[in-house]
């Protein structure tokens, strides 16, 4: 079921944050290397978590424990049953789309538990979007929000995403010609084939007037939308988003030998997103033969949190 928030409160002081959204402990490992790995970029922005009524009283507590302010959101999902035997993860992603309530906020940016921050993103709060809407500016805004873009090549071949999902309809494989423009332009939309978007880094305009049409789009989405919140953003704002650079949500399989290794730079990523399974904490640190070479860079920056947490003595086991 839906729930439509009539009332936010800021947890903090600023009235721009990042944010990322929390419904079990499966996830903490990650939210809690995200949270040092924005702090060590230097931002001048502060880091909430979104939660719901899902996670464990020990989570939010340890989450508390490091200083990080904690904003509860409602579950959000259609009230018909869907099968996510595919894909378990995706049944709580609908939630994600309370990022745009949160009107007590002039910018959101939400980013994915799975995802490692390593340089600084603050000039994404600049980033030029449409104000809030209003009744009459709802379906007229071309910037709503700002996204970096899905890769369509499904390198894994899983069975039951779209056919449509290939190399040629992706929009990194038009990069290829030009590797460099890669990393500071994000693709006209009105160009792709399929103008579809990754949801884990999201720059919001939070607004009471998109977040009711989202709320009823929930409820009558298509039973075939394969990834529901991304199907969702994609559908309801079909060309009327902005495209970001893929340094900003770097998919560690585009730096895959044969997918997009060749506009891919580690230099100049900025933010890692570890799509799929396993996850970097999920791994085996001391297997070296089987693991994602990215997984590195997280297990790094996970080793020197926990090694801060030991000094200032906040060390949980978390």
């Amino acid at each position: 079921m839906t729930e439509k928030i009539s009332q936010v409160e800021r947890v903090v002081q600023s009235d721009k944050v990042w944010a990322s959204l929390i419904t079990s402990m499966n996830y903490l490992p990650g939210l809690l290397t995200l949270h040092h790995s924005i702090l060590a970029s230097n931002t001048i922005y502060p880091f909430i978590a979104l939660h719901t009524d899902s996670l464990p009283e020990e989570g939010c507590a340890a989450i508390a424990a490091r200083g990080i302010p904690l904003q509860r959101v409602p579950r959000l999902s259609p009230s018909n049953t869907r099968d996510y035997s595919s894909e378990p993860r995706f049944e709580d992603t609908w939630t994600k789309l309370t990022v745009f309530s949160l009107t007590a906020y002039s910018r959101v940016i939400l980013l994915d538990c799975d995802m490692l921050v390593r340089k600084n993103m603050d000039e994404l709060m600049m980033v030029p979007l449409n104000p809030p809407a209003t009744s009459t500016t709802i379906t007229t805004g071309t910037k709503v929000f700002a996204a970096g873009h899905a890769c369509t090549c499904n390198p894994l071949k899983k069975p039951h995403y779209p056919t449509s999902w290939v190399p040629a309809n992706c929009p990194f494989t038009s990069h290829h010609a030009d590797p460099d423009a890669a990393r500071t332009n994000g693709k006209d939309l009105t160009q792709q084939p399929l103008g579809l978007l990754n949801s884990g880094l999201l720059v919001v305009v939070p607004s009471t007037g998109h977040y009711d049409a989202i709320v009823d789009c929930v409820e009558n989405a298509p039973a075939d939308w394969v990834f529901p919140d991304q199907d969702l953003l994609a559908n309801l704002f079909r060309g009327r988003w902005v495209g970001l650079p893929y340094v900003y949500n770097a998919l560690k399989t585009l730096r895959w030998n044969g997918v997009h290794d060749n506009i891919w730079r580690d230099e100049e990523v900025k933010n890692i997103h570890y799509i799929l399974s396993p996850k970097p904490w999920a791994d085996h640190e001391d297997d070296t033969s089987g693991h994602d070479e990215s997984h590195q860079w997280w297990w790094a920056a996970d080793g020197d949190r926990r090694a801060r947490e030991e000094a200032d003595g906040t060390a949980d086991g978390y």
